[in-house]
């Protein structure tokens, strides 16, 4: 099982939108796919109708276990997220605290070809544990200066991730969102992302996410994107990306 965390220190980037399409996506193309939402506004969980009986929370409080936790939605696999998880810190306070998550999911290695980790947009103790229990990271970025400046701090983040616990994690790449090529500022930030990669060992997705409001309509609506609105700009660019990921670039 390759698992991959969407993460970014700056909110509204387009995290649980990249997550669920991932999900979706790689489950339309025949990899089963896990989600976990470990984000306690529950974004992912709320856009696909997930209940909050059995959580993340009550694995990594190891009252249950991952197979216990996970809910079939719309014919994929999820592990929700509970409001309970913004005392996390809080919570989990022991020695090893960082590696609940990738301990919890050792169990599903072979249930699974993918598992797609949402993440709050804060470096806690939950964003360490998904970084710990992750082979790589994707970050998406809106195509904004505000949005860049969270970059710095996540990548030192995963380097002590790396030295710590987990040495063969990587950046699988930077992802930009509502993007409008048609625009001085996304031009000009991409050139900027390109610099930055380079600097973070990394690459720009091809695929680039254009702005389009139907990213905002399938969860309101509790649909995944790419199943409710096949067709949209944006599905076809996730399908872009998911094309990237499967060649290994």
């Amino acid at each position: 099982m390759k698992v991959i965390t969407i993460s970014n220190q700056k909110g509204g980037v387009a995290k649980t939108a990249t997550a669920a399409a991932l999900w979706a996506g790689f489950n339309m193309r025949g990899y089963k796919t896990l989600a976990i939402d470990l984000d306690p506004q529950r974004n992912l969980s709320d856009g696909a109708g997930a209940d909050e009986n059995k959580t993340i929370f009550g694995v990594m409080s190891r009252e249950i276990t991952a197979g216990e936790a996970i809910q079939t939605v719309d014919d994929m696999d999820l592990i929700a997220s509970t409001q309970m998880l913004a005392a996390a810190d809080s919570i989990f306070t022991e020695t090893g605290k960082e590696c609940i998550l990738r301990e919890s999911l050792e169990p599903l290695k072979d249930k699974y070809r993918y598992c797609i980790i949402d993440t709050p947009p804060t470096l806690n103790v939950l964003t360490v544990n998904a970084l710990t229990a992750s082979d790589s990271v994707i970050i998406p970025v809106y195509a904004d200066v505000y949005s860049i400046t969270g970059l710095t701090k996540l990548y030192l983040t995963m380097n002590a991730v790396k030295k710590y616990f987990n040495p063969s994690l990587t950046i699988e790449g930077i992802l930009l969102a509502r993007y409008k090529s048609n625009t001085n500022m996304s031009r000009e930030i991409t050139e900027l992302l390109q610099d930055t990669a380079q600097q973070l060992d990394t690459v720009v997705f091809n695929a680039k996410i254009r702005d389009c409001v139907k990213v905002a309509e399938a969860p309101a609506r509790r649909r995944n994107l790419l199943k409710e609105y096949p067709t949209a700009t944006a599905a076809e660019d996730y399908n872009s990306l998911i094309d990237e990921l499967l060649k290994g670039r």
